[in-house]
């Protein structure tokens, strides 16, 4: 606010605009990269795997999954290297970031746990993948909330959606089902924030 004796500034007051438009554009700094990364990666190794499984018969399927360590090295590059050009970190960032670090302690966990039922067939079967289409719908879901995206939150729900149709699928069958919910959750939604986020900035 201007005091009675303050005389207006036109280039003061341009960069006061500059600014707030500046702050309103970060509001919205998703662009979608990582959802596009993983979601194409976790649909390719779903569906190498069940050609291996089911065309080449290959042993070693799960051999294809080795194929996320590159993804994993790579995202720790870009997240540094996108914290440094960012001049602010925004709320936002840091709530999603939480959500992401939670999403990946818990499938870790659920990893850890399927290894030990692995010698239980059908109960492996019944569960390692529904319960891995459900934990995928829980960052996607929150996201959605808290970037107020409604794309992501409709992919998160048909990953829920999935995971109570899952159980009554072959276990093999399950795969596609995963690759189903990388489109609906994280492959359409990353393009769609990827638009979104260049038409903020454009």
């Amino acid at each position: 606010m201007l005091s009675e004796n303050q005389e207006f500034d036109p280039q003061q007051s341009l960069r006061l605009i500059d600014e707030m438009i500046h702050k309103a554009k970060n509001r919205f700094s998703e662009d979608g990269f990582l959802y596009l990364l993983w979601g194409w990666l976790v649909f390719a190794c779903t569906v190498l795997q069940f050609i291996l499984m089911h065309v080449v018969h290959y042993s070693q399927y799960y051999l294809v999954w080795t194929l996320t360590w590159p993804a994993i090295i790579y995202q720790v590059y870009y997240i540094r290297k996108k914290k440094k050009q960012r001049s602010a970190k925004l709320y936002t960032d840091s709530v999603i970031g939480f959500v992401w670090i939670a999403f990946f302690i818990l499938m870790v966990l659920l990893i850890t746990i399927a290894s030990r039922a692995s010698d239980m067939p059908g109960l492996y079967q019944l569960v390692v993948n529904p319960c891995i289409l459900a934990l995928y719908g829980m960052p996607v879901f929150l996201c959605g909330i808290i970037l107020r995206f409604p794309p992501l939150v409709a992919g998160a729900i048909g990953c829920w959606i999935l995971s109570i149709f899952a159980p009554y699928v072959p276990y093999d069958y399950q795969l596609l089902l995963v690759a189903a919910a990388m489109l609906i959750a994280w492959i359409i939604p990353g393009y769609l924030l990827r638009n979104k986020y260049r038409k903020t900035f454009a």
